[in-house]
């Protein structure tokens, strides 16, 4: 067995096309279907259940344990050269993290340092739900997932905790919110809203917030980006619930307004999540190297302004 034939197989089972596999691998379809027959000869069992033609028609129960398998091999291979590398002071290779939306704000910070101390590593940064974390953790197609720490269903996992989120309401920055630095869930519930979709993690905590305070909300406008919500927040009356740390990173819009959100006030704790094992992946190793310097730091809630009082953009729209 070679370390190319399961990198064949990894290949078809991911595009489920061996045409789109062949190109994935630099190779000629004949010469990766040539490799995978090797394989089930060399195993002794079919890895691809056979149907007319050369389409994909899935894994047999043996190529499904085959190919985790497999993943396993190509994961362990590529960490063993990231450890030579870093042993040498010169990790490369990619580190893939798996990500939340509402931290793409955060992430800069923390890259930066990845940078800085590993200049030959590439960063691929996926924004995904839980559940597809859980997927890419499991597979190996991601090292590293930073999510929620108290819902989040990633399985047994690593986990370090990186910030706490607190939630705000951004507002117009009219008459109607002037002299105002926080407001209630309840009083929040009455104002015109623009929210995430109801299919989001977020949005789903925060209708949590809203039945615990006793209101429910309807929302004038839904979208899967906090940012076009901010913008409708903007140029619209609407207002939008927004995690705290947007207030300075990346910061307000102009003719926009932060209020704490209160009664209750509520957080969720954000957590570096990677594989249990008796050894940690290098990529893996040096995103905790990070964490654990911005925890000792505070560096990280020091930008985030932990305490510090609601900020408001620089200038007031008309009133509306």
């Amino acid at each position: 067995m070679f370390l190319r034939q399961f990198k064949y197989l990894v290949a078809v089972a991911d595009e489920k096309h061996f045409g789109r596999a062949a190109n994935k691998c630099n190779v000629t379809q004949p010469s990766l279907s040539s490799g995978i027959k090797q394989l089930e000869l060399e195993l002794g069992v079919p890895i691809f259940l056979r149907g007319r033609g050369q389409r994909f028609h899935g894994l047999t129960a043996e190529g499904d344990r085959v190919a985790k398998w497999a993943r396993h091999i190509i994961a362990h291979c590529e960490a063993m050269r990231d450890e030579i590398d870093s042993m040498q002071n010169d990790l490369k290779g990619n580190l893939r993290m798996g990500a939340m939306p509402s931290m793409s704000p955060i992430l800069p910070v923390v890259l930066e340092m990845v940078r800085k101390r590993h200049p030959g590593v590439k960063v691929d940064v996926a924004f995904i739900g839980n559940e597809a974390m859980k997927i890419g953790l499991d597979n190996f197609s991601l090292d590293v997932g930073i999510t929620y720490m108290d819902n989040a269903d990633l399985g047994r996992r690593n986990v370090m905790p990186i910030y706490t989120e607190k939630l705000s309401l951004l507002v117009p920055d009219t008459d109607q919110y002037e002299g105002k630095t926080s407001i209630s869930w309840v009083d929040a519930s009455k104002q015109p809203l623009a929210m995430l979709r109801p299919t989001m993690h977020e949005r789903r905590f925060i209708d949590q917030v809203f039945k615990k305070a006793g209101c429910t909300v309807s929302p004038k406008i839904e979208s899967e980006s906090i940012l076009h919500l901010m913008f409708q927040v903007q140029f619209t009356e609407l207002c939008t619930v927004i995690p705290q740390h947007f207030t300075r990173m990346p910061g307000l819009h102009p003719g926009t307004r932060a209020l704490d959100l209160v009664e209750p006030v509520v957080s969720q704790e954000v957590g570096l999540f990677w594989a249990e094992g008796e050894t940690m992946m290098p990529m893996a190793s040096a995103m905790v190297g990070i964490v654990k310097s911005l925890n000792k730091s505070g560096e990280l809630r020091k930008r985030l302004g932990e305490g510090g009082p609601p900020p408001s953009a620089s200038r007031k729209t008309a009133k509306r």
